[in-house]
């Protein structure tokens, strides 16, 4: 049972094979601009012709910035490493910020590593299993054919424990790693399918393999550069993979793997998978993570970076300047800018009744465009936040669907942002507050960027 989160129904950019956004596709609604853009971002990445560089994208509050975030990954597959990251997250007291920052650029990359192996591939016809007096010894012969011939096989006790953990039968066609000994069922044979009645309706039947019993196989696997630095890490090893726990790295380590793919991709053996790294709310870094981020993103090794930010002019975080975004200008220059912008009454209507049937909410039409007005009165989010208790609400008064007066009673319920700012100024004298400093307080805006003091 999967958790229903707030991008749960974004499934692509809904884009067309022309880069061409459609109007309500694979979950995503309006910001055509915004999201034309990033696809062809996205054809650049899958090109590998954009790795080192930046986006931001800049835009009010719930204006579909991190969807399209997720649309991409989403559109990326999971070939292409895609890492999420709030700002916030990097001021961890157990790493440096720097640390943590070349951990997630390092998660970014991936190393598609190429490797031969020699695999044994054949239809099960008898496993014969002998066992000593005491039981302590066992060994046993294993009978593989393919259509053109047939071979048998001696096994040792651990063969016999894999085969009997993995329930192999006669009949099935299995795979056996020659270096590590380890048996991969690939389904039933066809020539058991007659046997059907008696098996589950999830057995997989395939065809018997034709050919040599022994094949050689190319194996592709993607691992990040993260995933190398850790399981070579000497204070950790690759438990801490499983942990979570990898604290610092040393950067002389860092250089010897770097090397070492290096060798790789001369030889032939791995090719680098530039990722993508989105830093969400990034004008909450400070000036030294700017800084870091402005030599990081010249080095070879390298993702494409994708920020989001939804602050106006705001001051640069560890300084005492204000610059567009909250990010600095230098970085700025770097950086390609897609913008986003609110959406109007229609667009909510749809975005509202997409997510309705996302959470298996019934809500009637007029009670759709209400919560599209209400959406556009307060904020969309505020409007999401209202269908499950609406819904719950419903279920109260025995309606399978959610109507008007569900809506109105959860709108009295649970305040907006506008209200809840008129209710704490109606109740100043009785609440615990700072003075607000003339012509710096941030104001709260249903819609527009927002300038705080940082």
């Amino acid at each position: 049972m999967e958790r229903i989160g707030a991008h749960s129904h974004i499934h692509g950019l809904g884009l067309d094979a022309n880069l061409e956004p459609r109007q309500n596709a694979q979950g995503m609604i309006g910001q055509g601009k915004a999201r034309k853009a990033a696809g062809v971002i996205l054809r650049m990445v899958q090109e590998g012709r954009i790795a080192g560089r930046a986006i931001l994208m800049a835009g009010p509050p719930s204006s579909g910035k991190t969807a399209i975030a997720m649309g991409m990954a989403q559109t990326l597959g999971s070939d292409v490493p895609f890492v999420m990251l709030t700002a916030s997250e990097v001021f961890s007291l157990e790493i440096s910020k720097t640390e943590s920052l070349t951990q997630a650029f390092r998660r970014s990359i991936g190393v598609r590593i190429k490797e031969e192996t020699e695999l044994i591939e054949g239809e099960v016809v008898e496993i014969q299993v002998d066992r000593s007096v005491t039981g302590a010894t066992k060994t046993g012969r294993l009978t593989l054919k393919t259509t053109d011939m047939e071979t048998v096989y001696d096994l040792g006790s651990k063969m016999i424990d894999q085969l009997q953990k993995e329930k192999v039968l006669a009949g099935d066609v299995v795979s056996i790693d020659k270096a590590s000994g380890r048996i991969s069922k690939l389904g039933r044979s066809f020539g058991r399918a007659k046997d059907y009645d008696a098996m589950g309706a999830d057995t997989r039947f395939v065809a018997c393999p034709d050919g040599e019993l022994q094949v050689r196989k190319e194996v592709v696997h993607t691992v990040s550069l993260h995933e190398i630095d850790v399981i070579n890490s000497r204070t950790q090893g690759f438990l801490a993979l499983f942990a979570g726990d990898t604290g610092e790295i040393k950067p002389e380590l860092r250089d010897q793997i770097n090397t070492k793919v290096a060798e790789w991709r001369e030889e032939g053996k791995a090719e680098i998978v530039p990722g993508v790294l989105f830093i969400d709310e990034v004008h909450m870094l400070d000036i030294e993570c700017f800084s870091f981020l402005n030599r990081a993103m010249e080095g070879e090794l390298a993702p494409l970076v994708v920020m989001a930010s939804n602050r106006g002019i705001t001051r640069i975080r560890g300084t005492k300047y204000k610059s567009p975004h909250g990010i600095p200008v230098d970085l700025l220059d770097r950086m390609l800018i897609i913008s986003t912008g609110m959406y109007n009454e229609a667009e909510m209507r749809e975005i509202v009744k997409i997510r309705a049937d996302e959470e298996d909410v019934k809500i009637a039409e007029p009670a759709l465009d209400l919560m599209a007005n209400m959406a556009t009165q307060t904020s969309l989010r505020y409007a999401l936040n209202l269908i499950a208790p609406s819904s719950l609400l419903a279920l109260r008064r025995k309606s399978p669907m959610v109507d008007i007066p569900d809506i109105k009673d959860a709108y009295q319920y649970f305040s907006d942002a506008v209200r809840s700012t008129a209710y704490a100024k109606e109740m100043a004298g009785m609440m615990f507050g700072e003075e607000e400093e003339e012509g710096e307080g941030g104001r709260v805006n249903g819609g527009m960027m927002v300038d705080p003091v940082a």
